[in-house]
């Protein structure tokens, strides 16, 4: 099934939209955990201040993927300030699946 990388930066200023919606966003993400990979925070520099939010998931097209993520809480409360959602192929690293 196809991979996609999903890359999504917050807007400056929303660690409060991010923490309100931080139980939602986890829930949702685990009722869709046969999609996922991979997933998890991206952190700024210093490695403790959230700065984002990264998936790597399989779906059976680009728009599905899109369609998919525009339901997560977060993007819903308008969290993020980017997204990009990429085709991605997983070629190797630990946890690549078989």
């Amino acid at each position: 099934m196809p991979q996609f990388l999903m890359n999504a930066r917050d807007k400056a200023g929303s660690l409060s939209v991010r923490m309100d919606n931080r139980p939602a966003h986890l829930e949702w993400a685990k009722l869709h955990a046969d999609k996922v990979l991979m997933a998890g925070p991206v952190f700024a520099d210093d490695g403790e201040t959230f700065a984002g939010s990264a998936f790597v998931v399989e779906f059976e097209s680009l728009q599905a993927a899109k369609d998919w993520f525009a339901e997560d809480p977060y993007a819903k409360a308008g969290l993020f300030e980017t997204v990009e959602i990429k085709p991605f192929n997983w070629v190797l690293g630990k946890a690549k699946p078989a």
